[in-house]
């Protein structure tokens, strides 16, 4: 059976900081959701947990009382659950302590956040090379972790943040064993991988090189789920017919889904 679209996992309000939109609010989410069909939404805002020392200072007012401010969630013919989006460090240290984990229904880590230069990558490593390397490191690291791996997600694996430069080339230099490592990895844990990329926007060999990762993924049993990242009202409307596209692409089937517990 063909998967079925029928959430979206992370997704910004405007009290995350690269959002800020007075529009973006949990009840217009609520429905964006209920208008598409979808059975559960999952709010994820930026958060670094104030327990956890080294937050920049971009993410020092994204603090629990501020990302916790947005409970209690609305509710309709979408269930929304509530989790958060947090980082980690160019050292490895991951901005949420166990205590909160136990509080949220799911958590998404991007590892390859390389726009804060200083905070989750050192300032000299601006280069294909040195941001594979650490695209590596921080995605290995993530799995070495003590975390409650069936509700938490990798997100955008292909975005261009790693390397706007060359995003592309950061990902052709990844070996395909070397990816098929990572995700054998990511599988066992049952950690979910999230799929966020802009299919329209790639063509050709382009659009090979951004869909490689997954399909690779997939191969080696990896489940996935869709995440519009979106930070205002109009990043929501297309995000429907993007996800029908990837799910197209990757020819996924319902038994490749990621769901956190319920």
């Amino acid at each position: 059976m063909r998967y079925v679209v029928d959430h979206d996992y992370h997704i910004h309000s405007h009290l995350s900081l690269c959002s800020n939109d007075v529009e973006q609010t949990p009840e217009r989410i609520l429905s964006y959701g209920e208008q598409n069909g979808y059975t559960s939404l999952c709010l994820t805002n930026h958060y670094w947990d104030e327990a956890v020392p080294g937050a920049s200072d971009w993410y020092k007012p994204q603090n629990t009382a501020h990302v916790w401010s947005s409970l209690p969630l609305p509710q309709g013919k979408s269930r929304f659950y509530f989790g958060v989006e947090t980082d980690m460090d160019q050292y490895l240290n991951l901005g949420i302590s166990r205590e909160r984990m136990d509080e949220l229904d799911f958590i998404i880590v991007p590892t390859n956040h390389f726009h804060m230069e200083g905070f989750t990558i050192a300032q000299n490593r601006n280069s294909v090379q040195t941001r594979t390397e650490t695209y590596v490191e921080h995605f290995d690291a993530l799995l070495k972790k003590d975390l409650p791996f069936h509700k938490i997600g990798i997100a955008h694996l292909t975005c261009p943040l790693l390397y706007t430069p060359d995003h592309l080339g950061v990902l052709n230099m990844i070996s395909s064993d070397k990816f098929r490592s990572l995700f054998s990895r990511a599988a066992e844990k049952g950690m979910g991988i999230e799929l966020n990329f802009p299919a329209a926007a790639y063509h050709g060999k382009a659009r090979e090189d951004v869909l490689r990762p997954y399909r690779l993924a997939k191969e080696e049993g990896c489940k996935f789920y869709f995440g519009s990242d979106a930070h205002h009202p109009r990043n929501l409307d297309a995000a429907k017919q993007n996800f029908e596209t990837i799910v197209t692409l990757l020819e996924l089937e319902e038994t490749d889904k990621f769901r956190f517990p319920v």
